[in-house]
């Protein structure tokens, strides 16, 4: 079973990733209510926690029940990202996380997330000033490498090991392929066949129980994260557990599809307003509803509704619709 720091996870560990606009207190919830056994918040601006701008003070929250639970901060400046790293640390999360690997232009040419893969000492430099300026464990998420001409991710992950990075995320793409492309996970192993002993987490284009499965028996990382996988189904945390233990797993039935939907919704109501709620809302509805024949018609509909309690009532009837089919 793998440490980060004094966590302890349990076997096959599956942890929800960092994501901009996703990765939020209602969303997290609703993962870890479903089989997550780590998250991470939304990548959080150092320039943004230092200014006490509302919307990056806004990412420091979580409900205690989601621990454990790392805080992602990023930036591209020392001094930044250890005053960050002081402000991090009194929202008492259980660890903080440095994003090294965000590929969108406004951060990575800016020298910021994986714009740090091309100048690695710079980048041991701000992980060093995080470190230095909390009493939290500290780790770190990265991508192999700026193009296929420069992946240095073996030399990253050995320098973190040595400066006392406790674990090391590795997305399995390059910054150049953004998130598309393949991502090829067979460098988890060659990192850890080149010696180094810190947990090396797997991320990349992890979809299903099967891709789950196949990363742990053939690459053997000490955690898989996964990101736009949970996006389109909140049971993929769930569902591997049950195939890596038994061989197969089972698809939720609609009634607990949308009963897990309501939860979502009140909560992301609460958190953000009845009229943001919903609205944010709806970008999941794909997901909740993924595999129900004619479902579009329904879905067009919720689409159009901007009342909670109407998306509830309408949510109703097609979990009603849908389980006189299956009589």
């Amino acid at each position: 079973m793998p440490n980060i720091g004094p966590i302890q996870l349990p076997d096959f560990p599956l942890l929800l990733a960092p994501m901009e606009d996703v990765s939020d207190p209602p969303f997290r919830a609703v993962c870890k209510d479903n089989g997550a056994d780590l998250m991470y918040t939304e990548f959080i601006s150092s320039e943004g926690l230092i200014r006490d701008a509302r919307k990056a003070r806004e990412k420091l929250f979580f409900y205690e029940e989601e621990r454990p639970l790392a805080i992602q901060i990023y930036g591209g400046n020392e001094e930044s990202m250890a005053e960050s790293s002081r402000i991090t640390t009194t929202a008492n999360p259980d660890f903080i996380d440095i994003n090294c690997g965000c590929w969108v232009k406004d951060v990575a040419m800016r020298g910021a997330g994986a714009g740090l893969l091309r100048d690695l000492p710079k980048m041991q430099r701000i992980a060093e000033s995080v470190m230095a300026n909390t009493d939290l464990p500290v780790t770190l998420k990265t991508r192999l490498g700026w193009d296929e001409n420069s992946i240095v991710i073996v030399e990253v992950a050995k320098i973190m090991e040595s400066i006392g990075i406790k674990a090391l995320t590795v997305h399995c793409r390059l910054r150049s392929q953004g998130n598309k492309g393949e991502a090829d996970w067979s460098w988890v192993k060659r990192i850890k066949d080149a010696g180094v002993t810190i947990p090396i987490i797997l991320n990349g284009n992890v979809k299903s129980p099967e891709d789950v499965k196949f990363a742990f028996d053939t690459y053997e990382p000490d955690a898989v994260m996964i990101g736009q996988g949970a996006r389109q189904n909140q049971w993929i945390f769930k569902q591997p557990k049950e195939f890596l233990a038994t061989g197969k797993y089972t698809e939720p039935p609609i009634d607990e599809k949308i009963d897990v939907c309501i939860q979502h919704l009140k909560l992301n109501c609460e958190a953000k307003g009845e009229t943001y709620g919903v609205l944010e809302i709806r970008k999941f509805y794909a997901g909740y509803l993924k595999g129900l024949p004619n479902i579009s018609k329904f879905r067009m509909e919720l689409m159009s509704i901007k009342e909670m309690e109407p998306v509830i009532e309408k949510l109703i009837e097609i979990r009603d619709h849908y389980l006189q089919l299956v009589d």
